[in-house]
């Protein structure tokens, strides 16, 4: 198999606030209503990938989060708006959530929205992320399959 550029890199929140797993509800005209975590494009003024994580967090949730620990690589065939074929790396976080101001919220998906983006907290467990219909569906098996693995990546004696 050939190995294929990456064309987009994102970074994305596996948020957790207590027992909860905060996500994004997202309703597109058209379209069933999907939950993704919170996140998105990692842009040329992002110094790291963790930069665009804090930014987009900021810009979504108007949020801050704390203790950020890689957990889940997903990478996925991507096409850009130029053409070029390639793949798409979503790095995925845990983190908790340490502050959330709804009205701070900025950027693309508050000034021109396509659709709606709700902020919700559902279980975080096996029967909470059954309950809605989670994307990517990698995140979702990794996450049914590692409930108490991603939760041990926060405990205080992991260094």
């Amino acid at each position: 198999m050939t190995e294929r550029p990456v064309v987009k890199r994102t970074a994305r929140a596996v948020l957790l606030d207590g027992e909860n797993l905060v996500l994004i509800k997202r309703t597109k005209p058209g379209v069933d209503p999907y939950w993704v975590t919170p996140g998105g494009g990692v842009e040329p003024e992002d110094a790291t990938v963790v930069d665009a994580l804090h930014r987009e967090v900021d810009e979504e949730l108007g949020a801050k989060i704390t203790d950020v620990v890689p957990c889940f690589v997903d990478t996925v065939e991507h096409i850009t708006g130029d053409g070029l074929p390639g793949a798409k790396v979503q790095h995925f976080f845990v983190c908790r959530l340490e502050s959330m101001d709804p009205a701070r919220r900025h950027g693309p998906e508050v000034d021109e929205p396509l659709g709606e983006y709700e902020i919700v907290r559902i279980p975080f467990s096996r029967v909470g992320i059954a309950a809605v219909h989670l994307v990517p569906l990698s995140l979702r098996h990794y996450l049914d399959g590692n409930i108490e693995g991603v939760r041990a990546l926060l405990a205080p004696d992991l260094g």
